[in-house]
């Protein structure tokens, strides 16, 4: 199946670098290119991409704000990946809270583009090591526990709560049913019961629930090897 790529960014030479790269693949097809917020969003409308490739910064309308928009009026399984040169707390929580399955920097080796464009459409998710710690420690700033996400762990059995740590770990699927002594592909069905319960769109989002509804408290639990 044909990935189909919208690339939001507003400097046409990043756009069309990134175009490049991404045609050079026969299962990825760029299908529209959009210089502000406001021409990804028409864009996605017109051409209901897979992918989009969301740049922050841009004139008129924001990156974060045109994910939301999209996410927000999707009736397809549509994915953004936001990638930027800048990196500070404020655009990874915000970018995260928007929706965005992936969020990575520009820096990315050409090569590795078309894997994060194919994880995200397969739905996973993606965030560079730099930013995974920056949200852990803005989480851990905050300390902060929603009413509403704690109210909602209750709809979560024994299982599925320790997958939801486990997830929030970085583990893997198959790192999970190792871990607790099942099949992977009991782990993948535990996922997808977790997001349906709790209305999440990937593993990102049960991150930011974990640490929201207090499941997890930030400093709990390490991260990476």
């Amino acid at each position: 199946m044909t990935i189909r790529v919208v690339v939001a960014d507003d400097q046409a030479l990043v756009r069309r670098g990134f175009t490049m790269i991404l045609r050079i693949h026969d299962d990825i097809e760029v299908v529209a290119e959009a210089g502000t917020g406001l021409e990804a969003i028409e864009a996605a409308r017109r051409h209901r991409p897979d992918v989009i490739l969301m740049d922050i910064r841009m004139p008129g309308m924001d990156g974060l704000e045109a994910t939301s928009r999209i996410l927000a009026e999707a009736d397809w399984a549509a994915r953004v990946l936001i990638l930027t040169t800048f990196d500070p707390d404020e655009y990874v929580y915000e970018a995260l809270r928007s929706g965005a399955s992936a969020f990575i920097l520009k820096d990315i080796p050409p090569e590795q583009l078309a894997t994060a464009v194919r994880t995200v459409a397969e739905g996973g998710a993606l965030l560079a090591p730099s930013i995974t710690r920056r949200l852990i420690d803005q989480f851990a700033e905050r300390r902060i526990v929603s009413t509403a996400a704690a109210g909602r762990v209750g709809r979560l059995t024994e299982r599925e709560r320790e997958i939801v740590i486990a997830v929030t770990r970085g583990a893997s699927n198959s790192e999970i049913a190792e871990e607790l002594f099942i099949g992977s592909a009991t782990v993948k069905s535990h996922v997808s019961s977790i997001l349906a319960k709790l209305g999440l769109r990937d593993r990102i989002q049960i991150v930011i629930f974990a640490y929201e509804s207090g499941l997890v408290e930030a400093g709990n639990h390490d991260v990476g090897h």
